[in-house]
């Protein structure tokens, strides 16, 4: 059932709106009318967004409300319009970049403060939010595809937004790059399946009737998914395409935050849960996501424990984080990585603003080694900070410990019991990893420098709030999904269930998604909470009750903690395996070979042998009066000759 509900439309406007105010007019209009635009319009596209999740609410399960704008591609048989489509699954995605994206907003307001450039960052802000509302609320792959392009554009822009910085510049261009490679496997993805639905005449990429026509692209489903699960390892920073987002910390610190909690990051795991028709057709691509996922979290962890960089620990922590929901989404529990995704948003995006309230008050130092004792000097960042650590930790009863273990469940229900294992330890290694940095940042004695030690003080109210707000989201936000028995029980995965957990026609849904018996769900979680129990443990006997001890470790297992450290020396083996190859194909062999040796060779010689022939000819031009009358008379005799010849003959 579908109802036509022209409001959705505002939720595209408002942005639209800000982005070209603050483009043409906010530096005309002055830093407070940008700092109120900035944000209002997206505060407004939030509030229209909750109207229409109330009216959503109001209809059938399954339900969708539908906004058509206007025709747009129309090639012969196939057609693309653009439209809007608000059901469940995008409702969730709607309410968390419009409802996190606001708080972030609002925050950068008072973190900004002092740039000077502000009417460009917030133009830049409204785009990436704007873009990413394009990407969840279409109706088509194809305007997907739009909104997609967007966000990887605008992660580009604002991670290089200081530019006069080359590092900077270079690490916005990187991100442009990486994203750029998996594109191509994603526009790669579509085409492969408009050729499987032109081939029995089907002309539309519109989800809902791909997913009605979802047998026919059953022989190419292996495919398209991998293709389209490749774009999003670019987008979502899975492996082997996550080198980008550590090296995107150099932009402003909200911008971090609008990265890993609300926009780009995310936009690979809801394209998954969106076509979950097509990957429900391949277990083979489902398997492929579900380790890379299960990988890629492990992976991340493991380099994060190490980092010195407040904001690259948490950069780890996002790639580790999304790896997760890619795991859920791989063993099939859909609702379980979606739910997943909506709780990181609320903690991870605090983490990341608390982060920046530390580095505010430090006056742009990042490096935890040059902290501590800041407990009492920030207590709000404090507090809020613990909120979401212990959200992430997965401890009860805050949000990341119900999205965590409904993962955990669906991956031990569905027998890929090495993957939970493997999530088990990550939890473990997430709880150590994100307690050091409390212990590191907030206790022991303060290593801060005596000319920022000097002027440390909490941050302002307008970036306070949104860290108040955003820890009662991730204090509350998992009881929407109470395990079964409980209250309302797993509201959340009823809500998406018609969406994710659709029964399609030919297509066998994998074997059970989660674990049936209140006892063996209650035995896993025990397990999981366990290894995040004995990770902040760790980080408590390693910095806090022995705080040399960690050094001590680190140096008897220097290889290890070297190759950790170095990230897997992963960034050197692409510069190896990829970077230094392809600037020698192009320096040399195309550059060299092809450009300037065979292309410039045949547009440069046939000029040259232009200019020379023009050169011989003009010399007949001597304006000697006598050789031009020698050379007529030769020219008449040689007729009169011809002639006689052909006489004689």
């Amino acid at each position: 059932m579908t109802q036509n509900f022209p409001a959705l439309a505002l939720i595209l406007l408002f942005p639209a709106i800000g982005v070209l105010f603050n483009l043409f007019y906010g530096g005309r209009a002055g830093r407070g009318a940008v700092n109120f635009a900035g944000p209002a319009v997206i505060v407004l596209a939030f509030a229209v967004a909750v109207s229409a999740f109330v009216a959503l609410l109001r209809m059938p399960p399954g339900a969708a409300l539908t906004c058509s704008l206007w025709p747009w591609i129309a090639a012969g048989p196939f057609h693309a319009d653009l439209g809007l489509r608000f059901d469940a699954l995008s409702a969730v995605m709607t309410l968390v970049v419009t409802g996190v994206g606001a708080l972030i907003h609002i925050y950068s307001a008072g973190y900004m403060a002092e740039d000077d450039d502000y009417a460009r960052y917030f133009t830049y802000l409204n785009l990436f939010a704007l873009s990413m509302l394009v990407l969840v609320l279409a109706d088509n792959l194809l305007q997907m595809f739009i909104g997609w392009e967007g966000v990887g554009l605008c992660s580009y822009l604002l991670i290089a937004f200081w530019f006069d910085n080359p590092q900077y510049a270079y690490n916005g261009r990187k991100a442009f790059i990486v994203n750029r490679i998996g594109d191509l496997g994603f526009l790669l993805g579509i085409l492969t399946l408009v050729g499987a639905l032109a081939r029995h005449n089907v002309w539309t990429l519109d989800f809902a009737a791909m997913r009605d026509h979802a047998a026919l692209l059953a022989p190419v489903a292996t495919l398209a998914a991998l293709l389209l699960f490749f774009g999003a390892t670019g987008k979502s920073a899975q492996i082997p395409l996550y080198v980008w987002l550590p090296d995107a910390m150099v932009g402003p610190t909200p911008v971090s935050a609008l990265i890993h909690a609300a926009t780009m990051v995310t936009a690979g795991v809801y394209m998954i849960a969106r076509l979950n028709f097509l990957y429900l057709m391949s277990p083979e691509a489902m398997e492929v996501v579900a380790v890379a996922g299960a990988v890629t979290a492990f992976f991340a962890a493991t380099i994060a424990i190490v980092q010195a960089d407040i904001k690259r620990v948490l950069a780890y922590s996002t790639i580790s984080q999304i790896g997760y929901m890619m795991l859920g989404v791989g063993v099939g529990a859909f609702s379980a990585g979606v739910f997943h995704l909506m709780t990181h948003a609320f903690f991870k995006g605090l983490l990341f603003l608390c982060s920046g309230s530390v580095i505010h008050a430090l006056h742009g130092e990042q490096d935890m080694n040059k902290m501590g004792g800041l407990r009492k000097k920030l207590p709000i960042t404090f507090a809020t900070m613990l909120i979401a650590t212990l959200a992430i930790s997965a401890i009860p009863p805050f949000a990341g410990f119900f999205s965590k273990d409904q993962i955990l469940d669906g991956a031990f229900g569905s027998g890929h019991v090495w993957l939970w294992l493997l999530g088990v330890v990550t939890a473990g290694l997430t709880s150590f990893y994100m307690f050091r940095l409390i212990f590191m940042t907030f206790y022991g004695d303060s290593r801060v420098e005596p000319e920022r030690a000097h002027h440390l003080h909490e941050s302002p109210r307008v970036m306070t709030a949104p860290l108040i707000a955003l820890a009662a989201l991730s204090s509350v936000g998992g009881f929407v999904a109470l395990p079964k028995g409980i209250a309302w029980g797993n509201a959340f995965g009823r809500f998406l269930a018609p969406i994710v957990n659709h029964p399609i026609a030919g297509v066998v849904a994998p074997p059970a998604l989660e674990v049936e018996s209140g006892a063996a769900s209650a035995l896993l979680g025990a397990v999981s909470l366990s290894a995040a129990l004995l990770g902040i443990l760790t980080a408590w006997l390693l910095y806090r009750r022995n705080p040399g001890l960690a050094d001590q470790i680190s140096a008897s297992l220097s290889s290890l903690y070297e190759l950790l450290w170095r990230k897997y020396y992963i960034d050197e083996i692409y510069d190896v395996l990829v970077s230094r190859p392809l600037f020698w194909i192009s320096a040399v062999l195309l550059n060299r070979g092809v450009d300037r040796g065979v292309i410039d060779a045949m547009v440069d010689g046939t000029g040259l042998t232009v200019e020379e022939g023009g050169e011989a000819v003009s010399k007949a031009e001597s304006g000697n009066v006598q050789l031009y009358a020698f050379v007529y008379l030769l020219g008449a005799l040689a007729i009169v000759a011809y002639y006689l010849y052909r006489v004689m003959r």
